[in-house]
């Protein structure tokens, strides 16, 4: 199984029966929703995750998924109510709620003044999911209040999202509650922390110097889920250790016919800067209350794979919805399909740039060389994950295992496209050795079979070379 399956935890799949269904037919990620529960409610969560380890003989990721800045609107008078296209509304802090009688459009109040700072005519603002659209025609009282124009009909109710496509918002990435479900899910066994709404590559360091202060390393996910993550995308990608595609608030703040090509072009930032990539969002949504996808679906699905995503993650479909494992085993099939044509029409390895980049090229190799003797395996061993990750971004045909004498790195390969992790004792002697004996004792290679192995020895001259050797080995 090369691309990974992610499956959010909810009401609809929280019993260990059902959870071991889920990880039967290809669930590696559990996603934890920190938007809807603490740490305590997913203590006893994690503990079934670490029995079904057990069990299967597998490595299970827990990724804890951060609230962050979630922005809502106010109690709206007559709620829900319906709004004209080209109607007048007001959207200001809640004090600047002019008197009826002498104003009567609908007052939308936003009790977040950083977010009103800065917002100018011709802005672009969304409500309801998206659902609203609306264009700002006047400043009443500048980073105050403000009137706006619907740009289409539809429903407005109380206490909906609103997004501002486009605008830097002066909000920090983790409030008081992610940085409190932080400590506390690494506490309880989190193998991963997703941080919402990253704007810039500050929120990243954020997140990681708040990590560092509880004595770990935990790896960060950074949701894309704002127009800025797209434009800070490069400077992103050189500190976050993997990227989701969060279709849902992305699809807000960009406009919706550019969110495929969108898509791609992260997919492929990510592959080239080896960062594991998820797709998320309403991958299999129908399947929420039919035991069958609809076509665009299924397309959708084998697309996010076909375009190399690491994972495919999803949401309300395991979380809340009347097929849990139907819905497991469809996007397996699908995924399963979608590999074989992906791997029939690129270029396997796919070759590396012209860059200066010894260990990507030493991955490359090593793919190279698997395909020549046409081998089943490459089994690379990492310290820091590194040289698997270098590997699985070269897409070879050949399954990879990816063997540590680190914990939390296992896990964290769990993200990586083509990748077993596998967790190596740390005993004396070189990792060459270690590596071997890791093959002699893998039931997945058969005597006689042909593997390539990846590691890294220290020489006279460099006592940390990274990955500098490559080995043919039969079992």
């Amino acid at each position: 199984m090369h691309t990974k399956i992610v499956a959010t935890l909810g009401p609809a799949s929280i019993a260990l029966d059902t959870m071991r269904e889920m990880v039967r037919h290809g669930v590696r990620i559990f996603r934890l929703n920190f938007s809807h529960a603490d740490a305590a409610y997913f203590e006893p969560i994690i503990k079934n995750i670490r029995s079904l380890e057990s069990e299967f003989g597998i490595p299970l990721t827990a990724l804890g998924d951060l609230c962050g800045p979630k922005t809502r609107i106010g109690e709206v008078a007559d709620s829900p109510r319906s709004v004209n296209k080209g109607e007048s509304l007001l959207l200001g802090l809640p004090d600047e709620r002019p008197d009826p009688a002498h104003d009567d459009r609908v007052f939308v109040s936003l009790d977040m003044p950083e977010l009103l700072a800065g917002l100018r005519v011709g802005m672009p603002v969304n409500l309801s999911d998206g659902l609203l659209q609306f264009r700002v025609t006047r400043e009443v009282k500048a980073d105050r209040l403000y009137a706006m124009e619907a740009q289409n009909a539809g429903l407005l109710s109380s206490n909906k999202g609103i997004a501002f496509p486009g605008k830097h918002h002066a909000l920090p990435a983790l409030t008081a509650k992610d940085v409190k479900d932080l400590h506390e899910g690494i506490d309880v066994g989190v193998d991963a922390l997703a941080i919402s709404f990253v704007q810039n590559a500050e929120d990243v360091a954020m997140t990681k110097e708040e990590i560092k202060k509880h004595g770990v390393w935990v790896p960060v996910v950074s949701k894309l889920e704002r127009q800025n993550a797209v434009e800070n995308l490069d400077a992103i990608l050189k500190l976050t250790d993997a990227v989701m595609v969060a279709r849902g608030d992305l699809g807000l703040e960009c406009p919706i016919p550019e969110l495929p090509i969108l898509q791609k072009k992260i997919i492929r930032a990510c592959r080239h800067a080896q960062r594991p990539v998820i797709v998320a969002t309403q991958m299999l949504l129908s399947m929420v209350k039919n035991p069958i996808p609809t076509r665009a679906e299924s397309t959708d699905v084998a697309n996010a794979i076909l375009d190399g995503a690491d994972c495919v993650m999803l949401s309300e479909e395991t979380a809340v919805g009347d097929h849990v494992v139907e819905t497991v085993k469809v996007m397996r099939q699908i995924s399963d399909n979608a590999l074989k044509y992906y791997l029939e029409r690129i270029p396997s390895p796919y070759a590396p740039k012209r860059e200066k980049n010894p260990g990507k090229f030493v991955a490359y190799s090593a793919c190279l060389i698997a395909d020549n003797m046409e081998a089943d395996a490459i089994v690379c061993h990492s310290v820091s994950g590194t040289n698997v990750r270098l590997t699985s971004s070269r897409r070879p045909r050949q399954s990879i295992y990816g063997v540590t004498p680190d914990s939390r790195v296992m896990h964290f390969l769990n993200f990586a496209w083509g990748v077993h992790p596998r967790l190596l004792e740390a005993t004396s002697g070189d990792h060459m050795a270690r590596v071997e004996a890791f093959v002699q004792n893998c039931p997945d290679i058969k005597p006689g079979d042909p593997v390539v192995i990846t590691a890294g020895r220290p020489t006279p001259g460099n006592d940390m070379p990274g990955t500098n050797e490559i080995k043919i080995y039969y079992k």
